[in-house]
């Protein structure tokens, strides 16, 4: 029934947007409902997502030629839209998940972790 809620709650924030440059970027293939930030691709090779005992735990990577601060704005007014709360600029939770978002920028270049674990 979550899950159902969230996919709802991203296809709402879609249409709100319209195409939006803001969801330009598509959504993580390794969790359907967790946005892309304007200038990021997912590594698709490099993230892993399997179910444990516990809950689903996703380790995900994306990169982009774009500023850190802007990234971490963008999901600071994106995920609260999709029943995360946000606890600090790179953690965020919702029911029994954790989000966290690891930016590094290295050479003019951001690439950030999405590490999605069980409480």
């Amino acid at each position: 029934m979550a899950r159902i809620r969230h996919s709802m709650a991203a296809l709402a924030l879609m249409t709100i947007l319209g195409g939006a440059p803001a969801l330009a970027g598509g959504f993580l293939g390794a969790y359907e409902d967790l946005p892309l930030a304007p200038g990021l691709t997912e590594a698709v090779e490099a993230g892993v997502a399997f179910d444990s005992p516990s809950g689903r735990i996703v380790e995900a990577y994306a990169q982009g030629r774009v500023k850190a601060a802007d990234v971490l704005k963008f999901y600071a007014a994106t995920l609260p839209q999709l029943g995360w709360t946000r606890e600090s600029d790179t953690l965020y939770r919702r029911e029994a998940e954790t989000l966290r978002l690891d930016p590094v920028v290295k050479g003019g270049a951001l690439t950030l972790r999405f590490a999605i674990s069980p409480e």
